[in-house]
């Protein structure tokens, strides 16, 4: 491993300060000792020039003081794996992941194969189009949004060298921890209003046999904002969600919202997603709602696709999504 300037510097110290007590011994001259510590020292500069002169101007006059540069930005940058390790973890239980139809945790439903296909479009169309936030909804209640959102996340991690985050959003009526197992859910709106920092809210996989990769972070809400819409549109969310971003460096984020025609929560997040996914109940949802839910989002809206889900009940809570 290479000595920074700064240490380099410490251990020539060690060496001048040697040669200075051989230069005093009663064998040499007074003025022979100095002339050997002046060169020694004059020695110590050039070579502290010579470990920083690609930071250094071509031109620099030896005569003026030498002024050690900062260190490159990219070596001032946080470190973004350092924030994931620090992140809580908690456990992956297979079994009850597979009864809430998380199809993905053992993938022994045939359905896993299709929650891999839209993971591989997603990134894609991510990746072509410079995009990195998800929204997820559906039109009405009982569609199967959080089911999907779940589905995806692991599916997600296991993909290599893809940082995802995903976000509950559904503040009203919040599932994403049930889903999970998780009891120590937190409360997201502390994270969205900045009373909390990312890395103490968000939590990720722990080490697990179903092969759910470490880059997985997750915003559980454990409590019911009464307030959703308002706390979307406030300042504080944005710099929540770039707060985020700047700390764990994430390649795709996925919002958990609620259904886009039951209240304004979808609307009010409009701004901080890319593209769209909208999840349709199969054998309840009509071809109308999604329409509607298109039209109060703008045709401006990139949709990334419509998730027929035929799964009953996936999830439980006030509604079943």
């Amino acid at each position: 491993m290479t000595d920074t300037p700064k240490f380099q510097r410490r251990k020539r110290r060690g060496a001048v300060s040697d040669s200075a007590r051989s230069a005093a011994r009663p064998s040499e001259s007074d003025a022979h000792a100095q002339s050997r510590e002046k060169a020694a020292l004059e020695e110590e500069k050039e070579q502290a020039v010579r470990a920083t002169e690609h930071t250094q101007p071509s031109g620099r006059d030896p005569k003026t003081p030498l002024v050690l540069a900062k260190p490159p930005a990219a070596l001032r940058r946080h470190d973004a794996e350092a924030v994931w390790r620090s992140l809580d973890r908690f456990d992956l239980d297979a079994r009850r992941l597979a009864k809430r139809n998380v199809v993905t945790a053992l993938r022994r439903d045939p359905a896993h194969t299709r929650f891999d296909i839209l993971r591989t479009r997603m990134l894609q169309a991510l990746t072509e189009n410079g995009w990195r936030r998800v929204a997820i909804t559906s039109p009405t209640k009982n569609c199967g949004k959080t089911f999907t959102a779940a589905n995806l996340a692991i599916s997600l991690s296991r993909q290599e060298n893809c940082k995802t985050v995903l976000l509950d959003l559904d503040m009203r009526s919040p599932s994403l921890h049930k889903v999970f197992g998780v009891r120590d859910p937190g409360v997201i709106s502390d994270l969205l209003r900045g009373d909390i920092s990312p890395e103490r809210h968000l939590q990720g996989f722990a080490q697990n046999d179903i092969s759910a990769g470490s880059h997985v972070a997750i915003g559980f809400n454990g409590m019911v904002e009464p307030y959703a819409a308002e706390l979307l549109q406030d300042r504080s969310t944005e710099r929540a969600l770039e707060r985020i971003e700047a700390l764990l460096e994430p390649d795709v984020m996925l919002f958990d919202l609620p259904p886009a025609l039951l209240n304004d929560d979808v609307l009010a997040m409009r701004p901080y997603f890319d593209a769209l996914l909208i999840v349709a109940g199969g054998g309840m949802t009509r071809a109308n709602d999604i329409k509607e839910t298109e039209r109060r989002l703008g045709d401006k809206v990139p949709l990334l696709g419509i998730v027929l889900n035929k799964a009953d009940q996936a999830e439980s809570g006030d509604y079943a999504y």
